[in-house]
């Protein structure tokens, strides 16, 4: 029997099933993300980009899926602008239908050989939809933990959304993998990659029904009615966080150069790398990523709960540091052929960016105040990943350079410096495990 709720007392939902309804709705869009990623590395280049094929083809594809980083600032700016005035529920519900439909689309597009340059414009259409729609997912799941959440397990509680990445991944890596294992390369070219895009639909359903049972954040609530009872309204949010926190949306983006680079270089560019570069068959490299993907589902949890006993910061330069020398063994491990050493090198790779991923959004949701929260944690986060995950993957087969002798040294380099960025964009940040997000440097201003 549930307790009811005291007069003076914003109604809230129980924070097991806020931890839910964030973790489905994240991990079905994140799989229809990812599968756009995956799906570039192995059949974009030749369905999409008509005869180009190879690694020029694939190269086009990349800059497809860079696309859908463009589109997340605006993305998180629309979706922020509207969960600071309107609320998070809501917000949510529309990201995952956007996200859903886009996705769906994709599965049904018809071919470069179908119907000429169409094509690849249409791909592109859906792929700016996809990015949109994941920049205002991110932020709205997060402070929806967050803001239901106690201070002393904020790390915890927030880090479950986190959790959907690899969650999503895995669903479009396992799909991915069956299908492979299954099919013959002409046929999957053929048809089988439709398969897990047309999927998605059944996933976006699970998402909807969850989300749409839940309760609007109690901490944005009573930001809101303190604006009522004021008698003002809340001013443009992105003008007010440029105003307010423009060093907080500086160090986010900073926080996130080595996280996002390094997660899409452990991801994505592995496959290109391994099925191109070394000419291998893409099952050893799909089985690490559903291997890496599992264990990092549990590990992101465990590192967010760690964060709330010894703080957000070390944890964080642990990561940070880690991403940065490991990616030159990663290279090393993955040229060897070995499907046991490529497995070594996806999972710890995975491990050391859980350092970064799991604390991160309990850091985020911490540096900006109530009235602007959603449009702040998402505009920090979404700038970084058009500088970050969108270019990391173009920049990566760049610098690996000719097919037969790949530059895999210079792709260190490139996250090494990455991590130094970081590094000191964290040494700039303020510890603020435990602290209340009860606070709003905008409010006070009224």
């Amino acid at each position: 029997m549930s307790t009811p709720t005291p007069a003076n007392e914003t109604p809230r939902s129980p924070i097991g099933k806020v931890v839910f309804a964030s973790l489905i709705g994240t991990a079905v869009e994140w799989y229809d993300f990812f599968l756009f990623g995956s799906a570039a590395a192995l059949v974009f280049g030749e369905v999409f980009f008509g005869q180009i094929g190879g690694t020029t083809g694939t190269l086009y594809a990349f800059m497809t899926y860079a696309l859908g980083f463009a589109a997340r600032p605006l993305g998180g700016i629309v979706f922020g602008h509207f969960g600071d005035k309107v609320g998070r529920k809501t917000m949510l519900i529309v990201s995952l239908l956007m996200m859903g439909l886009a996705t769906f689309a994709i599965g049904l597009l018809p071919t470069y050989a179908a119907i000429g340059v169409a094509a690849p414009i249409l791909l592109v259409l859906c792929r700016l939809v996809q990015g949109f729609a994941v920049g205002g997912e991110w932020g709205g799941a997060v402070l929806m933990a967050a803001e239901h959440g106690d201070p002393e397990r904020r790390g915890f509680w927030t880090s479950w959304p986190q959790a959907g990445v690899p969650l999503g991944n895995l669903m479009a890596t396992g799909v991915l993998w069956v299908l492979a294992a299954v099919q013959s390369d002409a046929d999957f070219l053929a048809w089988g990659w439709r398969v897990p895009f047309l999927l998605s639909a059944v996933l976006v359903l699970i998402g909807l029904w969850v989300r749409l049972t839940l309760t609007e954040s109690p901490v944005f609530q009573e930001a809101k009615d303190e604006l009522v009872d004021k008698q003002t309204e809340a001013q443009l949010p992105l003008m007010e966080v440029l105003r307010t926190y423009p060093r907080e949306v500086l160090i986010a983006m900073g926080m996130r150069l080595a996280e996002n680079i390094s997660y899409y270089i452990f991801t994505v560019v592995v496959i290109t790398y391994v099925t191109t570069y070394l000419e291998m068959d893409k099952g050893p490299v799909l089985r690490a990523l559903l291997i890496g993907s599992a264990i990092q589902f549990f590990v992101i949890p465990a590192v967010g709960a760690l964060s709330d006993r010894v703080g957000r910061r070390p944890i964080y330069l642990a990561g940070a540091v880690g991403v940065g020398v490991w990616t030159f063994v990663f290279f090393n491990l993955v040229d060897s052929r070995s499907d046991g050493q490529i497995l070594l090198a996806v999972v710890v790779g995975l491990i050391l960016h859980s350092l970064m991923y799991a604390p991160q959004s309990a850091f985020f949701s911490e540096l900006f105040g109530t009235s602007v929260r959603y449009t702040g944690a998402s505009v920090g986060y979404q700038l970084a990943s058009v500088f970050a995950g969108a270019l990391a993957p173009i920049i990566a087969l760049k610098l690996l350079g000719d097919v037969s002798d790949g530059n895999t040294f210079a792709v260190g380099v490139y996250v090494a410096i990455a991590s130094a960025l970081t590094v000191v964009a964290v040494l700039l940040a303020k510890e603020t495990r435990g602290s209340s997000l009860r606070h709003d440097r905008v409010l006070d201003k009224v």
